[in-house]
């Protein structure tokens, strides 16, 4: 960036344009506003954001001119408040504050009352003819300006207030005494002399404020900032403006006063004037928690003239920008004067009742309604969330992989957690990490807990199908489960303890912390049939069982995408049968083991098949390798070594004969789970694989399914069942199972004397499949992109185990995002773009979706639509989610009338 001398870095309020919140920032654009507009705003200048990133581009340097443009604004300030900046007599105190384009609120820097001096505060004094408040203004400044400016920590003036205050007869700061002030700002300087080495507060007003603009510049890369961008994907390169405003006070005496106040409450929604003051004070009072605030209704009994107009100014102001503004106030001596509006940051049920209430109020029209509603916003309506106001000690951060929040004791054994549930308790499971010998013991419990694993791991991808709270990859909990205890940092948490886990942040809290369920009203289903008119994509859900698809359609989801076949085998009864099938020794005695299975999944199709009524059901064929439904080798072996030790303390011939037909049963166990071993079970036998190399397993399968389809329909029922063939990577594999589903199909429904509809397809799921896929459409009705599996083998990248690093990818800027989290446009994207082209360049009508944990986040959504995909599937919870982002996506590319389902 090139020096300019005649670039122009800074505007008085009144020149700044209220709509370019890019260059002046949230907060200068609406001081600017207010200003044009005639309110009672206090003369002020906004140094740009484009000086800010000047500012780092010259080595935090100013730019060139930018100094002397501040110096120019300031004397046009002084002459609009007949004060000038430095006098000893009359002097203009300012404060300096930063605005962000995107609102970061406490996320950065302000200091208030600059200019002040061992002078200035004389003729302040003497200005408003009261020691006491220019003194407590001094104070102030001086500990603004030590913490801030010069980094001393806040604590340090903290605890000289309270040795103070506790002098006092009311224990407050507005009983402090002028006396005691000026030992306090003596004390002020003291620490600051002595943490900074001998440096001072400046005595130049001009450097006081020159530093201080630097100082808010420097907060735009201070940690805070930059981990609330991070979390909320605001990019670095924005930068802060600086806003320096003639200061107006809130302290000098009880007939003025400071507050913040929202035009609507921002918790609920509810139309009312909802915010806080008080009297005799500044704004960090209000907010720092020094003093309990008023309701900001009771200042109509205080100062009443004040009130009435504060109500009709925001009145004006929300109807002005048409939402709900955060407003900033100060009271001086019965005069209002306004100092910052802004968009309400809101909660998730508020968002739309207010984006509601605004469209019947006339204020916005439905699509901006549907636009202002984030789909973050409308996840935290869905699930219950740890209360914000409440004191916690926070354990440990992992992924969030589930939201919502839930309490519970801490378990470790999933067997054991059914066991206390059944009696009432709640639980919290906690795990290295799970496997689907844990599937009873999730759905036990209240919440999930893993040390290992990643937002598409088992743990998170069972718990976001129930709709059940968890945190995986919490790597700072240190597991013992022979002590029945995990350890972070010395804490040492045991089993029966209480936990609170927030699976909306990743957040694992100390003890039991309130949690707020949420409500679901008419608000919600209005909003949410506004986005249906604009959207596009249409989305289904990824459901496995009638109860989960009774939940999505429920939640609006028009079919399921996925059907995972072997959720179906969980839990005790249904995996002893799965296990005897796999360990089967020949064809026989796998196909006696199949048609106790067979029933089992017959009877959970015919409730997924009722529960959708008539909405398509795409059911996926057994995917994951065997060895998951297997013991664990090493449980075994530790199994093994226990019977060892059980039969030397043997003290009957009985228990002797029952231990050693135990050990010979396990030996056997072992010598079948060590035959089916595999080096990289992922990439081993599993997927079509498995029904090439069983094809008795596809036939069990697909009997279920028109077994089931066949009674449902024969009850009245409409039935469209999608058969879907996994890890096709060869056209021949695809052609070989689709016969064998053929054959099975036209047998059943034979026998039925029926007719069903159905259609095959594949999940493409490996980056093989999308660059031959006009090989491969010409054996399917369809695509379903499989992009938790695609990605994996695209990156190269477990998905269970580069949780373990991807974060540090992310926080140094290797990765934008977790792919597993967002859609990797720029690899997996061009894969999933390529393979729905070639696939429709063969079949124009070829029917294509997602069916990945992506089906649900917002920005891969987004891809999905500018693709021209016709569904993306997510779990049933976060279809209103997908419901939303899908309109946004439709909003945001012009729109689109819904296609007909095909």
């Amino acid at each position: 960036m090139s020096q300019n001398n005649s670039h122009k870095w800074v505007y008085l309020f009144e020149e700044a344009n209220g709509e370019n919140k890019a260059l002046f920032g949230g907060k200068g654009a609406g001081l600017a506003e207010m200003t044009r507009a005639g309110l009672p705003v206090p003369p002020g200048l906004i140094v740009t954001t484009e000086a800010c990133n000047a500012y780092y581009a010259y080595d935090k340097n100013f730019p060139e001119g930018m100094w002397e443009q501040v110096k120019e604004a300031l004397k046009k300030i002084e002459e609009k408040v007949s004060k000038s900046f430095g006098d000893p007599k009359n002097p203009l105190l300012v404060s300096v504050r930063s605005g962000a384009p995107l609102s970061m609120p406490g996320m950065m820097d302000t200091v208030l009352n600059l200019g002040l001096n061992e002078e200035t505060v004389q003729g302040l004094a003497a200005q408003t003819g009261d020691l006491r408040f220019a003194l407590d203004a001094y104070r102030r400044f001086a500990s603004l300006f030590g913490e801030i400016v010069m980094g001393v920590a806040h604590e340090k003036f903290e605890r000289v207030m309270d040795r103070y205050k506790a002098q006092t007869t009311g224990g407050r700061d507005t009983d402090l005494k002028p006396e005691q002030l000026l030992e306090i700002i003596a004390a002020e300087k003291q620490i600051i002399f002595a943490e900074q080495r001998g440096s001072a507060i400046p005595e130049d007003p001009y450097e006081q404020l020159r530093v201080a603009i630097a100082a808010v510049f420097g907060s735009w890369m201070g940690r805070r900032a930059r981990d609330y961008r991070r979390v909320h994907r605001i990019r670095d390169d924005m930068g802060t403006a600086v806003n320096v405003q003639a200061m107006v006070f809130g302290n000098m005496g009880e007939s003025s006063g400071t507050g913040v106040a929202f035009t609507r409450n921002p918790s609920t929604g509810e139309r009312e004037l909802y915010g806080e003051y008080l009297l005799n004070a500044q704004g960090e009072d209000v907010v720092a928690g020094i003093r309990t605030p008023n309701p900001i209704s009771q200042l109509n009994n205080e100062l009443p003239e004040v009130y009435e107009q504060f109500k009709q100014i925001t009145s004006l102001l929300e109807k002005h920008y048409r939402d709900m503004q955060d407003v900033e106030f100060t009271i001086e001596r019965s005069k209002l004067w306004m100092l910052q509006t802004r968009t309400g940051k809101r909660t998730g049920a508020a968002s739309v009742r207010v984006a509601c209430d605004m469209v019947n109020e006339g204020l916005i029209d439905k699509a901006t309604a549907v636009r202002r509603v984030t789909p973050d916003q409308l996840d935290q309506l869905l699930h219950p969330t740890v209360n914000p106001d409440e004191n916690s000690v926070v354990l440990a951060t992992g992924l969030p992989a589930s939201p919502g929040a839930a309490q519970g004791c801490v378990v470790f054994n999933s067997d054991e957690a059914e066991d206390l549930a059944q009696q009432g308790e709640k639980v919290i499971l906690v795990r290295q990490e799970t496997s689907p010998d844990d599937f009873h013991g999730m759905v036990a419990a209240q919440a999930i807990v893993t040390a290992r694993g990643g937002m598409t791991s088992h743990a998170a991808v069972v718990a976001r199908g129930m709709g059940k709270c968890c945190v995986c990859g919490a790597s700072a909990l240190n597991i013992d489960y022979g002590q029945q205890q995990f350890n972070v940092n010395g804490t040492v948490v045991t089993k029966g303890d209480w936990i609170t886990v927030d699976g909306s942040t990743g957040r694992v809290f100390l003890g039991k912390i309130p949690t707020i369920q949420p409500k679901l009203g008419s608000d919600f289903q209005e909003l949410m049939g506004w986005a249906d008119e604009f959207r596009r994509l249409r989305v289904r859900a990824n459901a496995d069982t009638p109860r989960d698809s009774q939940v999505a359609r429920e939640f609006g989801a028009e079919g399921i995408g996925l059907c995972r076949t072997e959720h179906m085998f969980f839990g005790d009864e249904r995996l002893a049968v799965m296990r005897e099938m796999i360990l089967a020794d020949g064809v026989g005695a796998r196909e006696k083991a199949l048609e106790k299975l067979l029933p089992l999944q017959r009877n959970d199709f015919i409730g997924i098949f009722q529960a959708m009524a008539g909405l398509p059901v795409t059911i996926r064929l057994l995917d994951p390798p065997l060895h998951e439904f297997l013991p664990n080798m090493e449980e075994l072996l530790g199994e093994l070594s226990e019977l060892k030790m059980s039969l030397q303390r043997a003290e009957s011939i009985h228990a002797m004969d029952r231990l050693l037909d135990e050990i010979d049963g396990k030996r056997t166990l072992l010598q079948q789970v060590e035959r089916m071993r595999e080096s990289n079970p992922m990439l081993g036998l599993r997927g079509c694989r498995l029904g090439l190399v069983y094809p008795e397993v596809t036939r069990m399968q697909v009997r279920a399914i028109f077994e089931a389809a066949c009674k449902v329909q024969g009850e009245g029922t409409v039935v469209k069942p999608e058969i879907m063939v996994p890890l096709v990577s060869i056209a021949e594999e695809l052609r070989h199972q689709s016969e064998l589903i053929r054959e099975v199909a036209e047998q059943v429904v034979g026998e039925h004397g029926m007719k069903v509809d159905y259609m095959i397809g594949t999940m493409i799921e490996l980056p093989r499949a999308a660059l031959i896929a006009d090989k491969i459409a010409a054996h399917a009705d369809f695509f379903s992109f499989g992009t938790n599996d695609l990605t994996q083998t695209t990156f190269g990248l477990s998905r269970d185990d580069s949780g373990r690093f991807l974060s540090a990818y992310v926080e140094h800027k290797i990765l934008p995002d977790d792919p597993f989290q967002v859609l990797d446009r720029d690899g997996v994207g061009q894969l999933v773009r390529m393979g729905a082209s070639r696939g429709r360049r063969v079949k124009p009508h070829l029917k294509v979706g997602i069916c990945g944990e992506h089906g649900g986040e917002p920005n891969s959504i987004a891809f999905c639509h500018e693709i021209e995909l016709d569904y993306v599937s997510c779990s049933p919870f976060r279809v209103p989610v997908a419901r939303l982002a899908a309109a946004h996506a439709a909003l945001n590319a012009g729109g689109a009338a819904l296609p007909v389902d095909k």
